[in-house]
């Protein structure tokens, strides 16, 4: 059975739960004129799959979703769990009534102008689609030579649960990010040596990170999608926070940085110099990509790489809205991405045949 809908979103996460809250404000009724489809197998995004270390005082720049504050939230518990439980109350506070778990499967061209959207709980066929699928589903690990024949464990920073996990062992931590330096900080005091990998030398920021400041990083990301080129990530622009925590490491030398090595051995990496690391384990805090496969068939993606945008819609196909894409991939940024996602779905829907139910009051 085909459901009909005007308004798919996909992903609760906080770009997805800032839409969602957006469409019910200007008169979209969830489960009739909207639906809220999340892959995940509870609220949270992809904050509830953060590695446990990771406590709420450590997070950056956590926004508040709109229309409710996250207040008194203990410093000292983890991130994932005092985010969960706020997107919970979030959504039983306006309603949402988000459909989970569902996996988005494709997103194709449907009838009478309409997207079919093909899940593993069925088929919508929706008017519009607000996508909010974030980054988490897509790490990614850069290719090395001689990678396959390294002995020791690999993984990516979605495995990471913590640093008794590396104790005794030898270390290499790749990522210049903030992940990657949270990563490095954490486990240096129980790994037997650690060596700290990145592309380019880490920039670390001076002071507070104030509104014009944000704005300009922003506008570095935007500039890319507007081209049509992949995102690279609001914090790649901004630089690392000098905090107390960074100082130490830099002072006790755990954070002196060495560039990327050149191979991997069964022992550990080398670099074309002759300078090598003997490691039991590689950690790889490089980051993610976009999680937009299931938009492949709309044939969106721009020669760059990307899915060039005008805002927040698809610059190939207006009934497409990305928000936690690119500029929008930050906390502040996903919730003004929602509101203005929803200005223009409702530009689009009352463009056509008029909106359903109360929605077009």
């Amino acid at each position: 059975m085909t459901r009909e809908i005007d308004v798919v979103v996909v992903g609760a996460g906080q770009a997805g739960l800032s839409a969602a809250y957006h469409l019910r404000r200007t008169g979209f009724e969830p489960g009739r004129d909207f639906v809220v489809l999340d892959h995940a197998p509870g609220p949270g995004g992809a904050w509830q799959f953060r590695w446990p270390s990771l406590t709420y005082g450590k997070v950056h720049g956590m926004h508040s979703l709109p229309g409710m504050e996250l207040t008194r939230a203990d410093p000292g518990r983890p991130s994932s769990e005092v985010i969960a439980a706020y997107f919970d109350a979030y959504e039983r506070a306006f309603a949402l009534d988000v459909v989970r778990p569902v996996d988005v499967l494709a997103v194709r061209e449907g009838e009478r102008g309409r997207l079919r959207v093909e899940t593993s709980a069925g088929v919508w066929s929706a008017r519009a689609l607000i996508n909010a699928t974030g980054t988490w589903d897509r790490p990614f690990v850069p290719r090395v030579a001689g990678q396959e024949t390294f002995r020791g464990r690999q993984l990516h920073t979605v495995g990471y649960r913590g640093p008794e996990d590396f104790a005794g062992l030898r270390a290499v931590v790749v990522g210049g990010g903030a992940s990657g330096t949270q990563h490095l900080l954490e486990l240096a005091p129980y790994a037997a040596a650690t060596a700290w990998v990145t592309r380019r030398p880490p920039v670390f920021r001076e002071g507070p990170f104030d509104a014009e400041a944000g704005r300009a990083a922003v506008a570095l990301v935007e500039e890319r999608v507007r081209q049509g080129l992949a995102p690279r990530s609001v914090v790649s622009v901004t630089g690392l926070p000098l905090n107390d925590a960074i100082r130490e490491g830099l002072r006790s030398g755990v954070l002196d940085r060495l560039p990327m090595f050149d191979r991997m051995t069964p022992e550990g990496v080398e670099w074309a110099d002759g300078r090598s690391f003997a490691a039991e384990v590689v950690l790889w805090a490089t980051g993610f990509r976009a999680s937009v496969g299931h938009l492949a068939p709309l044939r969106l993606r721009e020669p760059g790489g990307g899915i060039r945008l005008v805002g927040t819609r698809a610059a190939a196909d207006p009934r497409v809205q990305l928000v936690g894409y690119g500029p929008s991939a930050s906390t502040v940024g996903a919730n003004r991405a929602g509101r203005a996602a929803v200005r223009e779905v409702r530009r689009l829907l009352e463009g056509g045949s008029g909106l359903s139910g109360a929605a077009a009051a």
